[in-house]
């Protein structure tokens, strides 16, 4: 038995082996590559359940209870000071861990997977993005008021960036191979298959491709029976009632509810901002140390769990008593209030964890304290306020994501109540439609503007930044170079470009000034060379040409 056991495994390493020799060779667009998606898809799955158990041990240990849902009297039965300091020691150990293991001491996230995406051939940092996962698995142990999702995606990313670079994949296939274990990790997490596979294509890769979509699916549905292993076929939130929507006369409402959760999303996004803003600023005026920056948030949240302990961990417990309407008016504000306070404080002090989780709490307790003022107002033309709170909570995530596709069908997917789809898709069009005016389409991509990375303004833009001078330079021995003498003089007037630099930087300058070429300098200022704006302007259709092929094949 054990020889047989060894030879199947075998067999099936060597099939893995020749899938991906192939895959390499040929592309995604091959049969064989599908088996990889469903290899990718499991272990990606694999990795975000037990990212969820190893939440849920370490929680156990640091709070004496396994599920901080149910913990919340428990909580505040703890002496304060121990409240206090579990956050602070979890602040302190994320801080010293991202202070090691990255060059900025950021934790990595879902932005930078759609950046990889889009400007890496497919790939994420390894060593960051392990570090990234532990910082995120304490910071949400620990009292962190973030969400799980976030962590996991980048961690499905450094999975598949570990088997690109085994295979020595190429752009196309090293992005598919991303889809696949970005799909396969957001259905593990949330039991959702359909919106695992489009969020991978409506978020990372941002594009719906049909050569990317079989093996996406593939993956995510092999991610979900990771998941339902485990779990069962049970929906994360349970709804107690029902909604009954009176259609007609009630969608007005829906439509003022995704205007509210609208600008609900857009001041979560910028509190999140300015806090971190602030942070910054405070730590390089007082010079207080980068790997202590997290500490000082988690003390912060301790002293604010000592009076609202909802806002430690991820939140879903609040977020299930809003959809069922356990909530007053006064306390679902309150809540929402609070529990922005604490994901900007989170975020801002670098702890880790993403921000979908707590979008979904605060969508959920804004829609439920508009649905108490409308079913109070017009109660014989109103349906359930519980219905309101899903619309609210898909509102405010579709907004905070820029994803009102994939939002949608993890909302339904999350509760299983399919009957209010109207609703939903009402309050989510005007959220994304308004919020998209005042931030760059989504808070990840507003993240990425934020450090100059600009993805947002799609393919057009971010592919300038892909095409280094370097790789189009004229160097003084070319055969078509131009005159040496020229170039120096160019240089001595300031009119140059650094080696480094690339096709961002460079053609605003042929356009203010029309020059045929620009002089290409080193490090000690000596041209070595020229980049022609022929040649500039040749390798940007190139690239596109590639983007436009890959996205609509």
């Amino acid at each position: 038995m054990s020889s047989m056991i060894k030879s199947y495994t075998s067999q099936i390493l060597q099939s893995l082996i020749d899938a991906a020799r192939h895959v390499r060779h040929q592309g995604p667009s091959q049969i064989q590559f599908w088996f990889i998606a469903l290899v990718i898809g499991v272990v990606a799955g694999t990795t975000a359940l037990y990212f969820r158990k190893s939440i849920t041990k370490l929680q156990n240990y640091f709070y004496a209870s396994d599920d901080l849902g149910s913990q919340y009297a428990f909580v505040t039965d703890l002496p304060w000071y121990w409240i206090l300091l579990i956050p602070t020691i979890g602040g302190l150990l994320v801080g010293l861990i991202l202070n090691h293991f990255t060059a900025d001491g950021r934790v990595r996230s879902v932005a930078d997977v759609i950046e990889g995406a889009a400007l890496h051939n497919g790939r994420v940092e390894i060593k960051e993005g392990l570090a990234s996962g532990l910082a995120s698995l304490i910071t949400l142990s620990s009292g962190g008021s973030s969400g799980r999702e976030g962590p996991v995606v980048h961690l499905a990313g450094v999975v598949s960036t570990w088997v690109s670079n085994r295979i020595s994949a190429d752009g196309i296939t090293a992005r598919d191979l991303l889809g696949c274990a970005v799909a396969g990790a957001v259905s593990a997490s949330f039991n959702a298959p359909i919106a695992g596979a489009l969020f991978a294509l409506e978020v990372i890769l941002r594009h719906f491709a049909v050569h990317a979509f079989a093996p996406i699916v593939i993956a995510s549905v092999a991610g979900t029976v990771v998941s339902r292993l485990e779990f069962g076929n049970v929906t994360e939130f349970t709804l107690l009632r029902q909604g009954e929507l009176a259609f007609y006369v009630e969608l007005p409402a829906f439509l003022i509810l995704g205007l509210i959760c609208g600008i609900v999303s857009v001041v979560l996004m910028k509190s999140i901002f300015w806090a971190d803003d602030i942070g910054t600023v405070v730590q390089e005026n007082l010079r207080i140390p980068r790997w202590f920056r997290p500490a000082i948030a988690g003390a912060m949240l301790g002293v604010i769990a000592i009076w609202f302990p909802h806002i430690i961990g991820v939140g879903y417990q609040t977020t299930s008593a809003a959809l069922t309407g356990n909530l007053v008016f006064q306390t679902a504000i309150m809540f929402a209030v609070i529990k922005t306070i604490a994901v900007s404080i989170t975020m801002a002090g670098r702890m880790g964890g993403g921000v979908f989780s707590p979008a979904l709490m605060v969508g959920a307790l804004t829609g439920l304290a508009f649905g108490i003022l409308a079913t109070s107002i017009f109660p014989n033309v109103s349906g359930s306020e519980t219905i309101y709170a899903l619309a609210g909570m898909g509102a405010v995530a579709a907004a905070v994501l820029g994803a009102p596709i994939s939002t949608t069908l993890i909302v339904f997917e999350l509760t299983g109540d399919w009957q209010t789809g109207l609703a939903v898709m009402v309050a989510v069009s005007m959220s994304t439609a308004l919020s998209s005016r005042f931030v760059d389409k989504s808070f990840f991509l507003t993240l990425l503007e934020r450090r100059e990375v600009h993805i947002a303004s799609g393919s057009g833009e971010y592919l300038l930044s892909k095409i280094g001078v370097s790789s189009i330079i004229r160097t003084n021995d070319h055969p078509r170079a131009a005159d040496i003498d020229v170039c120096a003089a160019m240089v001595e007037e300031g009119q140059s470009v650094r080696f480094d630099a690339t096709l961002e930087d460079i053609l605003p300058m042929f356009k203010m000034k029309n020059y045929e070429f620009l002089p290409v300098r080193n490090a000690e200022g000596t041209a070595i060379g020229a980049v022609f704006h022929i040649d500039a302007i040749t390798a940007y259709n190139e690239i596109l040409l590639s983007t436009a092929i890959e996205e609509h094949s």
